[in-house]
């Protein structure tokens, strides 16, 4: 089942789609945390700042996102999360590192194909696990 954006719908079923709060960055905290010890990596949809936490926090990967007002009004910022949080729903098990990821999006990521996200995001995890 998938919206006329390209975007699969959550049906609830939890397991391997699910994304746990542990999941998420939440705290500014966290947020000032990532942006100021991170690498920083950028593509034409976002820029992502990558971090890898230490030894002793929960495991697995997590993400936040900020989106600015600039790219639109409020209906149009949280598509764009729930777009990008879908994208990490989808592959989250497939990334066994234990890493925090801050997504900025970028005005192009507004009409970009979902499969198009998707590979934007696997390849920012790629370049964070080489630099």
């Amino acid at each position: 089942m998938k919206e006329l954006s390209g975007t699969p719908i959550n049906t609830g079923s939890g397991g391997q789609q699910s994304f746990p709060r542990s999941s998420r960055i939440l705290r500014s905290a966290d947020f000032r945390t990532v942006y100021d010890n991170g690498t920083r990596v950028s593509g034409p949809l976002f820029a992502a700042f990558c971090m890898v936490r230490r030894e002793g926090d929960a495991a697995g990967v997590r993400i936040g996102l900020t989106v600015p007002k600039a790219l639109g009004g409020a209906v149009v910022r949280n598509r764009i999360k729930r777009r990008f949080r879908a994208a990490f729903r989808l592959h989250r098990m497939d990334w066994n590192i234990d890493w925090d990821i801050v997504i900025n999006p970028r005005k192009a990521a507004i009409l970009a194909p979902f499969a198009d996200l998707e590979r934007a995001l696997a390849k920012v995890i790629e370049k964070c696990g080489i630099s």
